[in-house]
């Protein structure tokens, strides 16, 4: 008898297709957003472009009440486990296919068929599936985009990161983000393209992906304010966002140090907060835990800059040992700052105090009173 696989509120087997259970919290997200939109809109018609086992599919049915899922996956050789696993949905309201996606999407595309959440966790960069994306998603719908290629976004290859995502991605402390930011702005200008435009509904980070949930609108809102570069000061460890007029005479505004820049990329929000709360309100209702607090984390994060500060890196910089993190919040925000933790990385913190500020606070705690 084949063993099945449980994850939250279905059972599926696995087959020799890709299943990897810690990835849960990505699927957990992606179902919470279509949760919001299905009660919102009061419908959800689901375009899963690399199913696998097709627990994606499962759970929008199950979980999120989806009217109707395609569910497809490019290797033929696991149509039959696809197939088999979501056999407890009706056959009217699912198709199966095993297509490469971008034949998937031209054909849909072709027969003007639309989708209120187009879902496509493949390997690489995601942004080499944005326009497949965009042409079968419905205005107002959702698309959710996978990047994996971390040499990319982390600046290691700053040349593939200019053929991938049509931007030069340079290293600093705060690459992970870049790796969000990168690939919501090829989402952003390749939509500005189309005359559309997009709204991040939330963007994760997680293990070593980057997850990005957008809603696509039905006007271009890219603007030199939310679309741009980031600047890093190696001298003093902080950041700028000179504007695009401004870009010949990018310093950092506290030394004056010439800026090492990465862009363009996205500088606006990683996430709605309203949506986020939506989400937030389901997840408790579930009592799903883990996910509603790292929700939280998501907006508190969401006002601050677009970047993050290591506490390795304050702790290498002010030769100190390294500062416990909430007391280091705690001092931050006593001293009128701006500051959170991140979801992107568990130990960092986000605000709007600079290198220095954060240095001369960590160095005031009494467990460091002998590095002075």
């Amino acid at each position: 008898m084949t063993q099945l696989v449980q994850e939250r509120s279905v059972q599926f087997q696995v087959g020799t297709g890709f299943y990897r259970p810690k990835s849960r919290l990505v699927r957990d997200l992606g179902v919470l957003a279509a949760a919001v939109y299905q009660r919102e809109q009061g419908r959800l018609q689901v375009l899963d472009g690399m199913s696998a086992t097709g627990v994606r599919s499962l759970r929008y049915f199950q979980e999120a009440k989806a009217d109707w899922v395609w569910a497809n996956e490019g290797n033929p050789e696991l149509l039959e486990t696809l197939t088999t696993n979501l056999r407890c949905i009706p056959p009217d309201q699912q198709f199966v296919s095993a297509l490469s996606l971008r034949r998937l999407c031209l054909e849909r595309q072709l027969m003007g068929d639309r989708y209120d959440l187009v879902d496509i966790d493949g390997f690489g960069s995601g942004a080499a599936f944005v326009q497949e994306a965009l042409g079968i998603t419905t205005l107002g719908g959702l698309i959710y985009l996978t990047s994996t290629d971390g040499r990319t976004y982390s600046g290691r290859e700053p040349q593939r990161a200019l053929r991938k995502y049509g931007a030069y991605g340079r290293s600093h402390p705060s690459v992970q983000e870049q790796g969000l930011r990168l690939l919501l702005g090829s989402l952003a200008q390749q939509a500005a393209q189309r005359d559309l435009g997009i709204e991040p509904i939330f963007s994760l980070f997680w293990g070593d992906t980057c997850r990005v949930m957008v809603r696509l609108q039905p006007k271009p809102n890219l603007t030199a304010e939310n679309y741009g570069f980031l600047g890093y000061c190696h001298h003093c460890g902080n950041y700028g966002l000179p504007s695009w007029r401004k870009l010949s005479q990018a310093a950092c505004d506290y030394d004056q140090f010439p800026l090492t820049l990465s862009g363009p990329m996205w500088l606006g929000a990683l996430h709605n907060g309203d949506y986020l709360e939506e989400m937030a309100t389901i997840a408790q209702r579930w009592d799903w835990q883990d996910v509603f607090k790292i929700l939280e984390t998501m907006q508190t994060e969401n006002e601050l800059p677009p970047y993050f500060f290591p506490l390795k890196e304050i702790g290498a910089r002010a030769k100190i040992d390294l500062p416990k993190l909430d007391w280091l919040l705690e001092m931050l925000r006593q001293q009128g700052f701006s500051s959170s933790r991140t979801h992107i990385n568990p130990q960092a913190i986000k605000t709007t105090a600079t290198m220095a500020d954060i240095q001369a606070i960590a160095k005031a705690n009494p467990r460091n009173e002998n590095n002075h």
